[in-house]
């Protein structure tokens, strides 16, 4: 925050709202440590929001209106939507342990998964092996093992999803089940939003924002995760308007901020 107030030319003295949105800050607890590390910062007269990072994403995309659903598959997965009046509800992110099945992490633990099982005689012969031991320098599927267990950092294993795509995209059987199970997960997730929330009326064609980030939905040559998804969600609720951001969701974060302070500034001016 310091660094991007230098680089802005300002100082803490001209903020007047600071939205942070973090992982894992969904719980009320969470939140007020958070709050109360900011009011350390700020002065007291400075409007501060925690949100979960996927509402700044959210946010990157609608230009701040919480009003949509956001999917994010990347490392992870996550859906997270609000209605016009305020209401709120997610799907997935919790998480590898807890099934983010459909996220960067999700496609690669399968697929290093498909290869012991070929391995082993359990699952039948794919082209991941021999892409996937090219790919980190190993010689056989015996060291896959202890590449997998010496690091088993989320991001490290999530970053062998272009080799999944590019075995789907030349017919390997195994990857492809792997991307179209990705496919349903994904679409699952931001299913389940929409209907919690009504986002779809009644007769499923209100239309309604889907703001789609992370690199899992980006496209690629033939195997376009990203669409994918989309037509799967499409069949149920063709109100849906993908949209691709085009700014950061740092920035989605400031909007957050901008919009609560205005809204709160109306309120006090509406009160007096």
């Amino acid at each position: 925050m310091a660094d991007a107030l230098s680089k802005s030319g300002s100082n803490r003295s001209a903020v007047r709202a600071v939205c942070l949105a973090v992982s894992g800050v969904n719980h009320p607890t969470d939140q007020q440590r958070i709050l109360t590390w900011l009011r350390d910062i700020f002065p007291t007269q400075v409007k501060l929001y925690v949100r979960n990072d996927a509402v700044a994403a959210l946010a990157s995309g609608t230009m701040g209106k919480l009003h949509g659903c956001v999917l994010i598959a990347g490392t992870g997965t996550i859906a997270y939507g609000f209605t016009e009046d305020g209401g709120e509800a997610r799907a997935a992110g919790a998480g590898p342990v807890l099934g983010d099945w459909g996220s960067g992490y999700g496609i690669a633990a399968l697929a290093l998964t498909a290869v012991i099982r070929a391995h082993d005689g359990r699952g039948p012969h794919t082209m991941l092996t021999s892409t996937i031991l090219q790919t980190l320098g190993l010689s056989s599927a015996d060291e896959l093992i202890g590449w997998t267990y010496a690091d088993p950092s989320w991001a490290r294993i999530a970053a062998l999803v272009p080799v999944v795509v590019s075995c789907a995209e030349a017919g390997d059987e195994v990857a492809n089940k792997i991307l179209k199970e990705a496919v349903q997960e994904l679409a699952l997730s931001v299913k389940a939003v929409v209907q919690r929330l009504g986002l779809c009326g009644a007769d499923r064609k209100n239309s309604f924002p889907l703001v789609m980030v992370g690199g899992v939905l980006e496209a690629n040559q033939r195997w376009d995760i990203g669409r994918e998804v989309m037509d799967f969600i499409s069949k149920d609720y063709p109100g849906a308007h993908p949209i691709r951001p085009k700014v950061e969701p740092a920035v989605g974060a400031a909007l957050l901020a901008l919009n609560e302070f205005m809204k709160e500034c109306v309120q006090e001016a509406y009160r007096r």
